[in-house]
């Protein structure tokens, strides 16, 4: 069989609930939708984060975040530690497998050369570095407020800075998208949309607002920002077609983690404590290790050569790495990774899942095994007082996580927060001996 062209979407800061094919009822996502409809529709898929840097690491590498030296640490302020060459990213692999390499959009993994994208397995950048830019300007104003930081522009060609000041970003991810097939339609290529919506700050061009307007205003903009990643989405799918590789192409899509509830989402400080993105059933929001921060909306397509299906059991992006790789023809044991490949699931042999998920965010450590999972320190919204030292759900009665049975549950408790804080010690342990040396400032 011809080995597929892999086209990876990730959105930011997207809620489980905030696709039509996942549940919204107040807008639609067709295109999204469409995909859906081609493959397999995964309601139980996991970040590897809730926040945005580590998650796209885990993604990008097969490693849980702390193993592949990407971790959110808060040191003074938030700021993350940069991936480099020395973990190799699905980008790396897959050139090895001689595919043309792309990525067009948020990288967020890292300002120094050896961190950047060209270094990591992308032959060609078209994006920014960043965690988040003006829409219109592609200026860096975050954290001007404390008086140190300029605003910086940031937007690059491979390590060019180039300017479009006023093309709408979203819009400009997906052109770049589009002229990368354009470019790469005669070889096996490998490209990265990473947009930056719905990720503040909230902007959106009057004619996505038009699609929505009976809904309140932040979930107006929510929707609008959503509905152009869809639009774009389409573009790249109506681009394969024309090109008659639609069904030569692999689609994964995924959010990097949960709504932000943050207050630059909306800037009015904290008598609205919605600002548009949705979670759905679930508790918690970016930052937390409740589902509502690390569940999230996936799709895995490929037209015509893959079944559709609803999977629900829990997967985590981890898993992505050797899935696709697996796929395209590579061998997953060639690498140190954390995840399972869920080729087997695909192929109708098996669904390979794993004993159990683990997650770490701070002073938060977390551990899904079954329809068991344990948060330690759990925070639902960020800064809050944690909900509870030990707090375990069972996710098939109280998919909510609203009661508390660890009390009720001694032995599974014991359990779940044993396996946890043991991985959490094999991760500090393999940040200290091979990644904090490289950040002193963060140790």
């Amino acid at each position: 069989m011809k080995r597929p062209n892999v086209i990876m979407i990730l959105t930011d800061d997207q809620g489980y609930g905030d696709l039509s094919c996942m549940g919204a009822t107040d807008f639609r996502t067709p295109h999204l939708d469409a995909l859906a409809a081609d493959g397999v529709r995964f309601t139980s898929m996991y970040s590897a984060s809730p926040v945005c840097s580590p998650s796209r690491a885990a993604l990008l590498t097969g490693r849980y975040p702390g193993n592949a030296g990407v971790r959110a640490i808060l040191a003074g302020h938030r700021r993350a530690s940069g991936l480099t060459p020395a973990v190799p990213t699905l980008a790396t692999a897959l050139k090895k497998l001689g595919y043309a390499t792309g990525l067009s959009g948020k990288w967020h993994l890292g300002l120094k050369p050896e961190c950047r994208p060209n270094a990591n397995g992308f032959d060609e950048f078209s994006g920014f570095l960043a965690g988040c830019v003006d829409y219109y300007s592609h200026i860096f104003y975050w954290g001007m407020a404390d008086g140190n930081t300029n605003p910086t522009h940031d937007l690059w060609e491979n390590d060019e800075e180039v300017y479009d000041n006023g093309e709408y970003l979203t819009e400009r991810i997906t052109r770049k998208g589009v002229a990368f097939i354009r470019r790469h339609r005669d070889e096996p290529f490998f490209l990265f949309v990473a947009y930056n919506a719905p990720h503040y700050p909230m902007h959106a061009p009057q004619k996505y607002l038009d699609r929505f307007p009976d809904l309140p205003p932040d979930r107006r903009i929510m929707a609008a920002m959503l509905s152009a990643v869809d639009d774009g989405v389409g573009e790249l799918r109506a681009e394969l077609e024309r090109l008659g590789i639609l069904e030569d192409t692999l689609f994964y899509f995924q959010s990097d983690n949960g709504p932000s509830r943050e207050s630059r989402n909306w800037l009015d400080g904290t008598e609205d404590p919605y600002y548009g993105g949705t979670t759905g059933k679930f508790s918690g929001h970016k930052f937390s290790l409740f589902e509502g921060g690390v569940r999230v909306p996936a799709i895995l397509s490929q037209k015509g050569r893959i079944r559709p299906d609803v999977v629900d059991a829990p997967h985590i992006a981890t898993d992505i790495f050797p899935t696709v790789l697996e796929l395209c023809g590579g061998d997953p044991a060639e690498y140190e990774i954390d995840g399972v490949s869920l080729k087997p699931l695909l192929t109708g042999e098996n669904d390979a899942t794993h004993e159990y998920l683990f997650w770490e965010m701070e002073g938060q450590t977390a551990v899904r095994k079954g329809k068991y999972k344990l948060v330690l320190n759990g925070q639902l919204v960020e800064g809050e007082t944690p909900r509870a030292p030990v707090f375990l759900a069972d996710l098939e009665a109280d998919p909510g996580e609203t009661t508390n049975l660890a009390e009720r549950l001694p032995e599974i408790t014991s359990e779940l927060r044993a396996a946890a804080l043991t991985w959490r010690a094999g991760i500090e342990k393999t940040w200290d001996e091979r990644f904090a040396k490289n950040y002193p400032s963060l140790t």
